[in-house]
């Protein structure tokens, strides 16, 4: 049964935010620290937190997944899922007016714009984050344990298989989330994302960029 919740905001990061701006935090000047602040104010309570998931069986063989209402190959995914025979899909949202702050501010204050990014960016990480917190303390009940997210457009997983998570989540009805044609989502600041579930403990990798196939990314390690 695909299942909803509305969430409390999370707790914000400011130095995710900056990270997320190109900012450091130890360097950012008083000016750069109060347009950030006025931003935040600005955006506090208009945001919405809105996730909505399933689990799923999943069959494995070499880079093949098969997860019942679609299958996939990815040998990026398959590795991540190694030792699971179920997964959790979900996604996530912020809702829209966050991308209305951004459109707002790109021609009057950009450097707003940019702050607006960052907040969202790091919200609906932070979003994500909850959730899972929540997801791995209920499946302790079950002595079962999750493995990190895994996201259709990182490493070699297609980003077609946004078109089957939608369908299988119902996410426009569910949490108000909608895809296009060129697979991008509205509202922008939103995930979809697969978690394995397993009965050993996953165990982080202390370094992420080390594991990360993506070596343009501006935050690497």
């Amino acid at each position: 049964m695909i299942r909803g919740k509305t969430y409390q905001a999370p707790p914000v990061n400011e130095r995710e935010c900056l990270r997320y701006a190109g900012c450091n935090f130890k360097e950012t000047s008083a000016e750069e620290r109060q347009l950030f602040a006025d931003c935040l104010a600005e955006i506090e309570g208009k945001l919405s937190y809105k996730v909505c998931w399933d689990r799923f069986p999943v069959k494995t063989e070499g880079t093949s997944l098969d997860f019942g209402f679609t299958k996939v190959d990815s040998a990026g995914l398959a590795k991540n899922l190694e030792g699971c025979g179920e997964i959790i899909l979900f996604a996530a949202t912020i809702g829209l007016e966050i991308d209305r702050a951004i459109r707002r501010y790109t021609r009057l204050s950009p450097a707003k714009a940019l702050f607006f990014q960052a907040i969202g960016a790091e919200r609906i990480e932070s979003l994500c984050d909850a959730f899972c917190e929540e997801q791995r303390e209920a499946l302790q009940a079950e002595g079962k344990f999750l493995k990190p997210r895994f996201s259709p457009g990182y490493g070699d997983l297609s980003l077609e298989m946004q078109r089957d998570i939608f369908r299988v989540l119902d996410c426009p009805r569910k949490i108000g989330l909608t895809l296009n044609e060129s697979l991008l989502m509205s509202p922008s600041k939103s995930v979809t994302a697969i978690i394995g579930i397993s009965g050993e403990e996953y165990q982080q990798e202390k370094n992420k960029c080390g594991v990360c196939q993506n070596s343009d990314c501006a935050f690497r390690g």
